[in-house]
């Protein structure tokens, strides 16, 4: 019995970055064996034990290979005649295919440290096609790591979407690695290496196909609108780590990829056709309400953050009742960071001033802390309370509107 250190900790070692999890290959061993030295079992498709001590995952050595065409399971080999070499095998990329010994040598039968200095990703087998979550998984790593994709990688998944091998993906995966690469420092490397790849429109076709679509050069100096996306996402990753503002961000103009020809670059009305896009895009990957909410709401509003100053305080309020801001000004928050991060989003707007974010922000706080129990207090009752309310809360917002430097 061997054990070898595997996968992801190897790699993020040889990467200088730091292990979360170690996990372990154990070679020459039996389920048995396992059990007898204490290991608890955890695996069910796969025999997996934690150590008894560390409750690190260590996994007996396998072989797999697909069930049936299209994505529906794999059988798996699980014995002691199963070599280390065999199991790095089956790994879908040459960097995550590194093992390491219990003296610290690293065995690579697929040259993964000179991918790695050579900042590649590469498939290891023929086999990578046999997982089509793989081509998210490959685009993540390009966009955690910055690597590019080897030209044969390029070619078997050409092959893979040639085949609808994509169309098998279970949609709680596609949000599983699209979550994981949103919270990366530069999401658009995601997105930019599934278009690579060709993939994009298969996986993401309401991102997809908002290249090429131009925009007032006036406003949008990237003037394609595909471009601003992927600037506006790598804003909202640069502001805020939270992954509802940065999906907020990705979702926001997809009406514009549906943009009427005879009107662009204008993009009237794209506002309520994003709306519609985004709940399509949450209903499809099922997404989860609280962050589908968010996109909803960014989707339908984001422009008024750009246009606060021309707006009417009824119209003020209006967003911010649209938000629930009142009962969760954390929202309210989201969407001033989502807004945020679509005004930057363009060329030399990346650290210019932005007094809108202070004016809503100033508006939101006093009509917060418009007094109810003082409406109360003079008299008004039942559904009067609330017109009350309301009326005093954009009373208060025209206050402040009125004490602006439209100058600054």
């Amino acid at each position: 019995m061997k054990t070898y250190l595997v996968g992801g900790s190897v790699r993020d070692k040889l990467l200088g970055l730091p292990i979360k999890d170690r996990d372990w290959v154990v070679v020459g061993s039996t389920p048995k064996e396992m059990l007898d030295k204490k290991f608890q079992p955890v695996g069910k498709d796969f025999p997996v034990f934690l150590h008894p001590k560390t409750h690190e995952e260590y996994a007996l050595a396998r072989t797999e290979r697909k069930t049936a065409p299209g994505y529906r399971g794999f059988v798996v080999h699980a014995a002691p005649d199963v070599t280390l070499e065999q199991d790095l095998a089956r790994r879908d990329l040459t960097i995550n295919a590194i093992a390491q010994d219990e003296d610290g040598n690293l065995i690579d039968p697929f040259n993964g440290q000179q991918d790695i200095k050579n900042k590649v990703l590469r498939h290891v087998s023929p086999a990578f096609t046999e997982d089509p979550v793989r081509v998210l998984r490959i685009a993540r790593f390009a966009a955690r790591f910055g690597f590019t994709i080897a030209d044969e990688t390029k070619v078997l998944i050409n092959e893979m979407i040639k085949a609808k091998e994509l169309d098998h993906l279970v949609p709680e995966r596609v949000w599983q690695e699209l979550e994981k690469a949103l919270a990366t420092p530069k999401p658009s490397l995601f997105f930019m290496a599934l278009r690579d790849v060709g993939a994009l429109a298969s996986l993401f076709p309401e991102v997809d196909r908002l290249f090429g679509v131009p925009q007032v050069a006036k406003w949008h100096p990237e003037v394609d609108t595909g471009v601003h996306v992927m600037l506006v996402i790598d804003q909202a990753a640069r502001l805020s780590e939270d992954i509802s503002v940065r999906f907020a961000a990705l979702c926001h103009d997809l009406g514009k990829g549906t943009t009427p020809e005879d009107i662009l670059p204008q993009h009237i009305g794209h506002e309520a056709r994003s709306i519609t896009l985004t709940k399509n895009l949450c209903q499809r990957l099922r997404v989860p309400k609280d962050i589908e909410s968010l996109a909803v709401n960014v989707a339908e509003y984001h422009t008024h953050v750009h246009l606060l100053f021309e707006l009417k305080p009824s119209t003020i309020l209006k967003v911010l009742e649209a938000l629930d801001s009142f009962r969760r000004p954390e929202r309210f928050q989201q969407y001033l960071l989502a807004g945020e991060a679509d005004f930057r989003g363009r060329p030399g707007y990346e650290d210019a001033p932005m007094p809108e974010i202070d004016f809503f922000q100033r508006c939101f706080l006093a009509a917060q802390k418009v007094d109810v129990q003082a409406l109360i207090e003079q008299g008004f009752q039942g559904l009067e309370i609330a017109k009350a309310l309301r009326k005093e809360r954009i009373s208060t917002i025209q206050r402040i509107k009125e004490n602006v430097d439209y100058s600054q």
